[in-house]
């Protein structure tokens, strides 16, 4: 059976020649989106249901996170050295840094939820259309590298009214650390299993925003707080 050992010519490259993307800074999912002070809805809950209109658009981190995965499947087949790597390791980094696979559930979600989801390309157009409710998607990732083999997800969507007041947030978080993938003792179907871990982080963060969207729409706002449940993106 094949080895994918990995030489000290290979590690080398791999960790210094390459231009492996990392994840971006993360900012406040608000950043660039309000310009004035958010306060909380009166609503005691989530409007939902067949009858009801939703206008989201995606935070300033789903954006940057958007434009990370395409780079870093673009890496795939350059920056990591294809030619230093077997098929499947390769196929693994490309098949489990899918840029749209977040936004794409997250949405499916919403639309199992609402009469109509419509995606706005900025505030001011979503302000402009008046839907019955308003959400921010916020969404990041951080994949494996030559130098951290940790792996993290995050989604979330920041629920208002029409007339832009806070009512409640769904949110999933998955993490998992990998011993280094790249270690000399590792077979390729080994450093598959563990680039494939990726992907199996994102789902499971969004399957844990799925749930929390659930009890987002069936319990009462006044259980659900920005401020206790995400203390590093405080509103006010």
């Amino acid at each position: 059976m094949k080895l994918a050992l990995v030489s000290t010519l290979t590690m080398t490259v791999l960790i210094t020649g390459c231009s492996i993307p990392t994840a971006p800074s993360s900012v406040s999912s608000l950043n660039g989106l309000f310009t004035e002070p958010v306060g909380r809805s009166s609503a005691t809950s989530v409007p939902n249901g067949s009858h009801v209109s939703l206008g989201i658009v995606y935070s300033q981190n789903t954006q940057a996170n958007r434009a990370y995965l395409q780079d870093y499947q673009a890496n795939a087949g350059t920056g990591f050295g294809q030619s230093l790597l077997v098929q499947p390791i390769h196929d693994a980094y490309v098949a489990t840094s899918r840029p749209d696979l977040a936004v794409d559930w997250v949405k499916a979600s919403l639309r199992r939820q609402f009469g109509s989801v419509t995606v706005y390309p900025d505030m001011q157009s979503l302000k402009a259309a008046r839907p019955d409710v308003m959400a921010v998607v916020d969404t990041r990732s951080q994949l494996i590298t030559s130098r951290s083999s940790d792996i993290q997800a995050d989604v979330s969507a920041d629920f208002y009214d029409k007339n832009f007041n806070y009512i409640g947030t769904a949110q999933g978080h998955d993490a998992k650390v990998l011993s280094p993938v790249w270690a000399d003792y590792k077979r390729s179907e080994e450093i598959v299993a563990d680039i494939n871990e990726q992907q199996n982080v994102q789902v499971r963060a969004l399957q844990k925003f799925d749930q929390s969207l659930s009890n987002l729409l069936t319990s009462p706002t006044s259980n659900v707080s920005m401020i206790e449940n995400r203390s590093n993106n405080k509103m006010y």
